[in-house]
């Protein structure tokens, strides 16, 4: 397997760092003091930062200022959302759903959905990806 690393840009000049390998470790609290002090939080809604990807799986630290949403939209697999901080709204077209610090939900994929932040929250996305069936 190739290692992944994500490359330093001008909104993050520090961000250099592996997003793939056999092993990785993720210390979410300091990642997510890394999301409060960057410029776009302080100057956005919202802001994230991908903290693995693969093939097959990516997981997304998100952050969002109250009163926040990310509007309806489709996911190409089952995702899980735990909220580590605050509080927000999960809504599908048939339930929503209140999820606080410390729970989490499942959805399965292409089922239309939004997320609204109630209080400013920050919460892990998983989302794993299908891989086409191979062919032979």
């Amino acid at each position: 397997m190739k290692e992944k690393h994500t490359d330093a840009t001008p909104q993050r000049p520090d961000g250099g760092r592996s997003i793939d390998s056999s092993l990785l470790f993720m210390d979410l609290p300091v990642l997510m003091e890394q999301i409060k002090n960057e410029a776009a939080w302080k100057t956005s809604d919202r802001n994230a930062i991908t903290v693995f990807k693969s093939e097959n799986m990516r997981i997304v630290l998100i952050a969002l200022h109250e009163g926040t949403e990310v509007k309806r939209h489709t996911a190409n697999g089952t995702i899980s959302v735990q909220v580590m901080e605050g509080q927000i709204k999960f809504s599908t077209d048939k339930q929503s759903l209140q999820l606080n610090k410390g729970q989490m939900l499942t959805l399965h994929e292409r089922i239309p959905h939004s997320v609204l932040a109630i209080k400013e929250a920050m919460f892990l996305l998983t989302l794993s990806v299908n891989m086409p069936e191979k062919q032979g």
